[in-house]
């Protein structure tokens, strides 16, 4: 059909792109309470930028083309790779610990299903160069703070933690190999979708033992810190347990611990996650993932030939319109206006045209009909483009040096000196 949209991309018209920019406000006010600074990178980007992480597999997956210099490039479908490139060519002249943030467009050609589109746009959050828990609970502060910054508490938000060292302790304490632990992951990431008689046939092709197998569902069904740590115990493995519990701690120590579940199922399907993972969900497990992410010690000097600790989050803007639309979270756009012009007659639109310039000029947002109306006319336009007042102006008030300023929310009026309306009225 002539003039639609491509499929898995929006259209954002003056009220949605209200909320999204409210969105971004928010994260980007989050951001900077937590002394993080915005970068941003191209949106084009060499193909092998994204296949050196991911393989030659995630080709099916890109908007990617030869440009025409010959280039293989990519739309690019996520911020880690350029975000390894860019410390990687000033890692020595960088403060560390890094914290940088940004909210990229990203473009991944896939099936759209609810809360996955084929363009998004993300805030990625990431703190390079801390290797401490401490710093893994300070980025899933960041994330929960978001929540509360949108008004969403405990009961409507969760995050559930997990970590890959605890993981892996306890797989191999209950006789999975090291070669079958990814194969685990994925068993235990699909724990909760897959029935599990289905699972259990993927791990016995697999070549996991019985023991192995009871041992992946054991572990599945690990909800809570003290459960984890007393499962490490029975493997003799407690040490392993150590960075999730300070974390976990730290959040508490903030007073985020009602936000917190500590549930191994999160597992991250991404290889290079190496600690402590966390995805935040609403709490009626209605949505995918509000975000989610995670430590990925090493990463950085794959992509970018320098050797940090690093951990980072995702947090998309279509699921969280979805989860603040469906809550309802108080959001007031803010009103372009600050106030409506009225000519009574038609020998008044010369001066509603010179004060209407003169309000702007002193950053004063106001319209006016176009064409002049009757009154009432001008009235109802005020009031569908939501302006606060009307300022009218007629022959007496011309005469008199004076405005109407009529407050169209209560009713009432009151005659201002044009000269007060043009220093300070506002203010």
């Amino acid at each position: 059909m002539q003039g639609q949209g491509l499929p898995g991309f929006r259209d954002f018209y003056p009220d949605d792109l209200a909320l999204r920019n409210h969105i971004f406000a928010t994260w980007r006010r989050v951001a900077a309470r937590y002394g993080f600074e915005e970068y941003d990178g191209p949106p084009l980007e060499p193909l092998d930028l994204y296949t050196q992480k991911s393989g030659e597999e995630i080709i099916g997956q890109l908007y990617e083309f030869t440009d025409k210099g010959d280039r293989r490039v990519a739309l690019r479908p996520e911020m880690t790779p350029t975000l390894a490139r860019m410390v990687g060519a000033r890692a020595q002249a960088l403060k560390k610990p890094i914290r940088w943030f940004s909210i990229p467009q990203l473009f991944r050609y896939e099936r759209q299903q609810r809360g996955r589109l084929r363009e998004h746009f993300q805030l990625n959050m990431d703190l390079i160069g801390e290797a401490g828990p401490l710093a893994d609970a300070e980025l899933m502060a960041a994330a929960l703070d978001i929540m509360r910054a949108f008004g969403l508490g405990p009961d409507t938000v969760r995050m559930r933690i997990s970590d890959r060292r605890v993981l892996r302790a306890l797989l191999l304490g209950h006789g999975v190999t090291e070669d079958q632990l990814p194969a685990a992951y994925a068993a235990i990431d699909k724990s909760e979708r897959d029935p599990r008689d289905v699972i259990a046939q993927r791990l016995a092709k697999g070549g996991f033992t019985d023991r192995a197998r009871d041992g992946v569902f054991q572990v599945a069904g690990l909800k809570g810190l003290n459960a984890v740590n007393g499962a490490l115990a029975e493997v003799a493995a407690t040490d392993a347990g150590g960075p999730l519990g300070e974390a976990v701690g730290a959040l508490e120590a903030m007073g985020l611990r009602d936000f917190v579940e500590v549930d191994l199922t999160i597992v991250r399907g991404l290889a290079y996650y190496t600690g402590i993972v966390f995805e935040l969900f609403d709490a009626a497990k209605s949505l995918r993932a509000i975000c989610g992410g995670g430590r990925y010690d090493g990463l950085l000097k794959a992509l970018g030939g320098v050797d940090l600790p690093a951990l980072g989050f995702g947090m998309g803007d279509v699921v969280l319109t979805e989860l603040l639309r469906e809550r309802k979270a108080a959001f007031d756009p803010p009103s372009r206006l600050d106030a409506f012009l009225v000519a009574v007659s038609g020998e008044d639109v010369a001066a509603v045209l010179r004060l209407a310039h003169d309000l702007r000029d002193r950053d004063v947002g106001v319209e006016y009909g176009l064409r002049h109306a009757a009154l009432r006319k001008q009235l109802e336009l005020a009031a569908a483009r939501g302006a606060p007042r009307a300022i009218i102006i007629g022959p007496e008030e011309r005469e008199a040096g004076v405005v109407v300023v009529r407050d169209l929310n209560g009713g009432t009026e009151e005659r201002v000196p044009v000269a007060s309306l043009l220093n300070g009225y506002f203010r």
